[in-house]
């Protein structure tokens, strides 16, 4: 291994490779038992780097002199396997040679393992991800937890590919079918993870066992085995047409969803498709060709940096008051009985344990708010993820009132009523009415004034924007606006409730649609003033394939509802009437009560057509993409510029939990940086060169 290599990954954390005997049940033998621990407890899981490798390799060469032993198992340190390659130092890797050596390394030693004169094991005992999987591939045998929660090769999510024996073993393991559903579908699904019984479902283990006996168990397997009382029989792999139709299936896939805007995923695909003729070394070289490439790319360092957003910025919010200051909330209240307020009473009632009352104007509203949280407790049960008690209790904590009086105990009081300011601002004086001065008072505004919202309150300083993003238990993002006249308090106990929702947290100024919705509305309003301008539907609509956005922009429309759009866009033209122009003929599109532009067959509807032509200008795709990336540039330098939010960092945090924008982007300002638009717009870029992209 080369100095420059060590050099890079000076801060590992080395997961050492500790080799213990073990004696087999029924006079099987002596089995070498390796356990990855990195020395801490499993909130800081084991990884592999440089030095980890090395140890591996040194404690294999041990036991591979030795000829006193029957098999080999590897197995991991208490709740974690291992979860893949120590990514810390990729950002620092400047030469595709080095890059070249890290993948080398891996398949070098984990490769061994599969080689050695006696059989291996792989006991996945717990969490499993990337080469922590790729480890337990190179194995002879494999064995899994039923209560591992999650494994996966989640590396094309982040802008990688399985190159450590994942896209050569797996599929010749189980087949092209299931290799992709890990490989490809698991990572585009917002990095979807497989339980314990779904790795050996799909025959990624060839046995799985309960947790409280698991190794003890596996041991007895593994000694089954080797005296040949248990014979291991895996389906035979179809390498004709049903491998050829499943790559061929994933790649129109991948190009229906992402339109060549993400390389990692191709190159996956690439991979897998290539590996039903290639031998071992053909496949391991070009992996190894992969990972070489793929690290030496903007891609990767901008899904690098949205990797690291997630997972460290959004526990840490910038701006957040000191968490002593938050007041406990025993009782919360909710405004409104709608689908909102519903969804919103639900997830307060699962997370925080506490009662939860809404209010509506009649009761036929407020029965069916209630009894939509109650139907979606009793989905819960039936699909075994809650216990009857359980539900039970979640269903008890959850009632409805007529009046505001039910408030009178709450500590938290949430309204999602209709989006007009002088609803919200009565609705907040009927509450004050009844609440203690210390309850807080929160608004799911999406787009309005939270400090006139508070304005006529005798303790405007407890109000707070709390703002969610549809379908609430799903997006994990929470805008938390702070007003003119929020105090700490509030805002620390705003913080401290959207952490026990189990949300990611963002602190954003009082300024109109915070940052999701008017990004969003930017994006929306430029695109839709080319159609005005007469450029077709169908040609604004895939200007914005290139960035491989979770759906194009009219079907994002349709999703949220236009007339949810145009309010939104009317509140932002009112505070920037240059940046953000109002349509006509999108009001009138509107107001004829359309849905979006769709039919249900997906075609163009034709009325849409015609309410939105006589425009002479037309667009190409790439006109309309250019156009819209500048806007964009513009508006996000602004919002920085206006303190919206403290960092870049936090926009594209916004955008990726609150839109659901792609990782390989890392949000939006890497892709404004890269493809230069930021200079051309703002004179400089948004991050340094190496934050999300190449050194310089």
């Amino acid at each position: 291994m080369s100095a420059d290599i060590t050099e890079i990954f000076k801060d590992e954390v080395v997961t050492h490779a500790r080799v213990r005997d073990v004696q087999l049940p029924f006079g099987a033998g002596t089995l070498a038992l390796i356990t990855l621990d990195n020395g801490f407890d499993h909130t800081k899981p084991s990884t592999f780097g440089p030095g980890g490798l090395t140890e591996l390799n040194a404690a294999i060469d041990a036991i591979a002199g030795r000829d006193d032993i029957v098999a080999v198992g590897v197995t991991g340190k208490p709740f974690i396997f291992a979860v893949g390659a120590d990514l810390k130092g990729v950002p620092l890797v400047g030469r595709r040679e080095d890059a070249l050596t890290i993948g080398r390394l891996g398949h070098d030693v984990f490769r061994r393992l599969g080689e050695l004169d006696v059989p291996s094991f792989a006991y996945y005992n717990g969490a499993a991800m990337g080469g922590g999987v790729e480890i337990g591939l190179h194995c002879t045998y494999r064995t899994v937890s039923r209560n591992v929660p999650a494994m996966s090769l989640p590396e094309a999510f982040l802008g990688l590919v399985p190159g450590w024996g994942g896209t050569y073993l797996l599929p010749n393991l189980i087949g092209a079918e299931k290799a992709l559903k890990v490989v490809i579908d698991n990572p585009l699904a917002q990095n979807k993870q497989l339980k314990g019984q779904q790795a050996y479902d799909l025959g990624i283990a060839d046995a799985i066992f309960d947790a409280a006996d698991f190794l003890e168990e596996s041991l007895i397997w593994t000694a089954r085995v080797l005296t040949g009382e248990i014979e291991v029989k895996r389906a035979e792999v179809d390498k004709g047409k049903a491998w050829d139709d499943a790559v061929n299936m994933a790649r129109w896939t991948l190009e229906g969803k992402l339109h060549g805007a993400a390389p990692s995923y191709v190159r996956a695909l690439d991979l897998v498709a290539a590996a039903k003729d290639r031998t071992r070394d053909e496949g391991f070289a070009a992996e190894d060709e992969a990972l070489a490439d793929l690290i030496m790319s903007d891609e990767l360092r901008a899904g690098l940096y949205a990797f690291d957003l997630v997972q460290k910025r959004a526990k840490r919010p910038a701006g957040a008051p000191d968490k002593a200051l938050a007041r406990k909330v025993t009782k919360v209240g909710v405004v409104g009985a709608g689908l909102m307020a519903s969804q919103l009473a639900l997830l307060f009632a699962r997370r925080l344990e506490v009662p939860v009352v809404l209010t509506d104007l009649d009761q036929e509203r407020l029965d069916k708010g209630v009894g939509y949280a109650h139907g979606e407790i009793d989905k819960l049960l039936g699909k075994g993820r809650i216990s009857a008690d359980k539900a039970n209790r979640l269903k008890a904590l959850i009632s409805g009132s007529l009046t505001k009086d039910a408030f009178a105990d709450a500590d938290f009081v949430i309204e999602a009523v209709f989006e007009e300011m002088s609803v919200k601002q009565k609705v907040f004086a009927e509450v004050e009415e009844h609440v203690s001065p210390e309850a807080i008072l929160a608004t799911n505004t999406s787009s309005l004034s939270v400090s006139e919202m508070a304005s006529k309150l005798k303790h405007p300083e407890r109000v707070v924007g709390f703002h969610f993003f549809n379908p609430v238990a799903v997006l994990p993002l929470l805008e938390i606006v702070r007003g003119e006249k929020t105090d700490d308090a509030a805002l620390a106990t705003a913080f401290a409730v959207g952490k026990q929702l189990k949300k990611s947290c963002v602190l954003v100024k009082d300024a109109p649609a915070f940052v999701v919705n008017r990004i969003l509305l930017r994006l929306m309003a430029e695109i839709i003033q080319t159609v005005d301008e007469g450029t077709p539907i169908e040609t604004a609509e895939r200007a914005a394939n290139p960035l491989g956005l979770p759906m194009p922009p009219f079907v994002l429309m349709g999703l949220v509802g236009p007339a949810i759009a145009l309010h939104v866009n009317e509140t932002l033209h009112g505070a920037f009437p240059e940046r953000f122009p109002l349509s006509e003929k999108f009001a009138k599109f509107v107001a004829e009560g359309k849905r979006g532009v769709y039919l249900p067959d997906f075609t163009i509807d034709p009325e849409a057509v015609e309410l939105f032509g006589g425009g002479g200008e037309t667009s190409t795709e790439e006109q309309v993409l250019e156009r819209a990336l500048k806007a964009l540039a513009e508006e996000i330098r602004l919002m920085l510029d206006e303190g919206v939010v403290a960092a870049p960092e936090d926009i594209d945090l916004c955008m990726i939990l609150g839109a659901g924008w792609p990782f390989h982007l890392g949000g939006i300002t890497p892709y404004l940086d890269r493809s230069g638009i930021a200079e051309q717009v703002t004179g400089r870029r948004f991050l340094e060169p190496g934050v999300a992209s190449l050194p310089a």
